[in-house]
């Protein structure tokens, strides 16, 4: 049986959804020029003023924004209510080491939970579940994110957190979990101690799983619901445009539903900065209609995606993304956490400011995203005896996991044994494979 939240939002008809969002637009546009000096300026550069936009069709006059705006004015300058009404604060890492501010005011929050309720029902959940998030609860949107949704969807949340495994699955079975929430690579992890432990997944009543966070493939997705003997389901989100639920599967699997009454997405050519046709792959954009704090228009999110609006079986009418193929900047997912090479390039200077030869490398070991940095070691250094050498590794490791809140694992090597360039130096090697059912 399909489950929805809001069925009258969820299957609206295109038009009717399409005149909510114009109307919508053009409110958050007089808003936000009215009460955000960033987007002002960039407004009055083109030109263009807030009764000029009556339409989705006027999306395109707009100017786009992009992650730097935000550390441009950090940390509140692209607010468009006073701090007083602002009821909670999160924050995403970010290069230079100040964090990408979001505000949300009551009512976003409030929106945001009708969100994540939306995507727990549309993986069949209603107020008879038990929902175990084990996303990192903080500063990082997606503990709280999924915790208001079971909450507004009137089940019962299991505030978990991440850590602490083999507790995690005696509160699956004692506690008796029916949907869990966290990334997939723990979800992993947590087969893996099961088998070790000897726990049998008969002896929990999990039926579904909501996992984001990290790229994940259709392989791993296969295991998961192996495993854990579930349905394993794609979410999406990012701080800035809201937290987890900005998308989530339905029941068939094909695809993520987008909350278009709150959230717009266009496809973008990263070159050109065009908007592209309905079904071709490019850089995915979103316009916030209903935030009140941290209202973004056309936030260039950096992921390569792809947009379906053809009608869905499960009934709902929203456009979904597939999921997406990879990002147009250097960042990296890594288990869930954002990482850029100039933060670890930071770490390792701020310990030896001659380490400025060495490489990242990415892999995925069974299933578990893994990172590794290779660095030359220093001519003067070469002759050291092994216990000098140790302490400088781990000098080094501590710096670097303190800066990007991942474990890494330090390789030093010979002068001179890394490829050297004329150009743009490589600096990471990403050996993950993410594809999935609907890479061509």
């Amino acid at each position: 049986m399909i489950k929805y939240f809001k069925p009258e939002i969820e299957c609206a008809p295109r038009h009717e959804l399409e005149a909510l969002q114009s109307f919508r637009l053009s409110q958050q546009i007089r808003r936000v020029y009215d009460n955000v000096k960033p987007y002002r300026e960039k407004m009055d550069a083109m030109g263009v003023k807030p009764e000029d936009i009556k339409s989705v069709k006027d999306l395109s006059k707009l100017p786009f924004t992009v992650k730097q705006d935000l550390r441009d004015n950090y940390p509140y300058g692209m607010f468009a209510t006073p701090t007083s009404d602002v009821v909670r604060i999160h924050a995403s890492s970010g290069t230079t080491g100040k964090q990408t501010v979001v505000g949300y005011t009551r009512k976003d929050i409030d929106i945001w939970a009708e969100c994540a309720a939306r995507a727990l029902a549309s993986v069949g959940g209603d107020q008879n579940d038990f929902v175990h998030v084990s996303y990192g609860y903080g500063l990082f949107t997606g503990g709280l994110g999924m915790h208001y949704g079971a909450e507004k969807l009137g089940a019962t949340a299991i505030p978990a957190s991440a850590g602490n495994s083999q507790r995690q699955l005696e509160m699956f079975r004692d506690f008796g979990s029916t949907i869990v929430c966290m990334t997939p690579s723990y979800a992993v992890s947590l087969i893996e101690l099961m088998k070790e432990i000897g726990m049998s997944k008969d002896e929990l009543k999990l039926k579904a799983g909501v996992f984001g966070a990290e790229p994940w493939t259709e392989e791993m997705r296969q295991q998961i619901e192996e495993g854990l003997g579930i349905k394993a389901y794609d979410i999406y989100g990012l701080s800035e445009i809201m937290g987890p639920s900005v998308s989530c599967e339905c029941e068939y699997q094909c695809g993520m539903h987008i909350c278009e009454d709150h959230f717009i997405p266009e496809i973008i050519d990263p070159d050109t900065l065009e908007v592209l046709p309905e079904g071709e792959q490019g850089e995915l954009v979103f316009t916030c209609i209903t935030k009140e704090a941290l209202p973004l228009i056309r936030y260039r999110t950096r992921d390569i995606a792809t947009l379906v609006y053809e009608p869905c079986k499960c009934g709902r009418t929203h456009a979904r993304m597939l999921k997406p193929q990879g990002r147009t900047d250097d960042m990296l997912i890594i288990r869930g956490v954002n990482v850029f090479p100039s933060q670890i390039e930071s770490a390792l200077l701020s310990v030896d400011n001659k380490a400025t030869n060495y490489l990242l490398v990415v892999d995925r070991v069974n299933n578990l995203d893994t990172i590794e940095v290779q660095l030359e070691i220093r001519d003067d250094m070469f002759g050291d005896n092994v216990k000098d050498v140790e302490a400088y590794k781990k000098k080094l490791k501590s710096a670097i996991d303190s800066a990007i809140g991942v474990g890494v694992s330090i390789k030093l090597l010979e002068p001179k044994s890394l490829a050297r360039s004329m150009g743009k130096a490589t600096r990471c090697i990403d050996n993950r494979k993410i594809k999935n059912k609907f890479t061509k």
